[in-house]
């Protein structure tokens, strides 16, 4: 009975003494995507990874188009403990060493982190693990993925909006790590992308076109401009196009663009040539020239 319990005491010493090791050093063991104690053999194409990630950038540098492909990661059926090197099926404790491979697991995702500052959370509507907190966040089924309480019922939903590409970068948006955002039409890219084009000056969405941010106060500074400069154009620059009523008319001056309502059906352009041709509408009373 002794050499029994001998046996058991330093067996359970040693799982103990483990955990507390890996616990010491937690970028120890995972990769530049996750902090884990395991890897993943990939299903695809047999061969081993410390993440999906890995797995991915590794398969779409390959020489041979052919060749490449990404892990349908709910296909996963065997991991390698990092601890004891022992592959065994997806489970959360190792069945060797009984190390816990993630502080954070997900047997559906096959998914292992230990950093749970990220609050995790599986979203049975997207099939897949996110981040943010459970509580933070709602799955929009027309839209078909989560987004931020805040947006319930405050936003314009477009079918399947996140499962498309960023119009910017072409990078897959549904799983992708990148935060991505909402914009107002409903159509979606990557945060860093949209700040991107906004640096560029361009506030249309690429998709259909609509602007995207409030540009109310951009407009107004434009108004004042045009009204401080308008009494300086002659006649003899200007162009009559004809325009539906209640129509807002875009004027350039000083290669600035501003707005104003149309007030009737003849609106003033401003051109560029010093000859430009005069129309004069039937009906039009008053001189169009001086």
């Amino acid at each position: 009975m002794e050499e029994e319990q001998n046996t058991v005491s330093p067996s359970r010493t040693s799982t103990e003494q483990i955990q507390q090791d890996t616990a010491k050093l937690p970028h120890q063991y995972g990769c530049e995507h996750y902090r884990r104690r395991c890897k993943i053999r990939a299903p695809c194409c047999n061969q081993i990874f410390s993440c999906r990630h890995c797995h991915n950038e590794a398969t779409s540098s390959l020489s041979n188009p052919k060749d490449r492909h990404e892990i349908v990661r709910h296909d996963i059926k065997q991991v390698i403990c990092s601890v004891c090197n022992t592959e065994q099926e997806v489970a959360q404790v190792c069945n060797k060493c009984g190390v816990k491979m993630g502080e954070y697991f997900c047997d559906i995702c096959k998914f292992y982190d230990d950093d749970t500052s990220k609050q995790h959370f599986h979203c049975d509507g997207c099939g897949i693990c996110r981040l943010g907190g459970r509580e933070k966040f709602f799955h929009c089924e027309k839209c078909g993925s989560c987004y931020v309480i805040e947006m319930r019922g405050n936003h314009s939903c477009v079918e399947n909006s996140m499962k498309d590409y960023c119009p910017i970068c072409y990078e897959y948006l549904f799983d992708s790590v990148k935060q991505a955002t909402v914009m107002k039409c409903g159509h979606t890219m990557h945060m860093d992308c949209f700040r991107e084009m906004a640096k560029q000056q361009q506030y249309r969405c690429p998709l259909c076109s609509k602007t995207v941010i409030d540009t109310a106060d951009y407009w107004k500074l434009l108004d004042e401009e045009y009204s401080a400069i308008i009494g300086d154009v002659s006649f003899d620059r200007l162009r009559l196009f004809k325009c539906p009523s209640n129509t807002r008319m875009r004027f350039l001056f000083s290669a600035m663009t501003a707005t104003v309502l149309a007030k009737s059906h003849f609106t003033l352009l401003g051109t560029s040539a010093n000859s430009a041709p005069r129309i004069i509408p039937e009906g039009l009373q008053g001189p169009v020239a001086k």
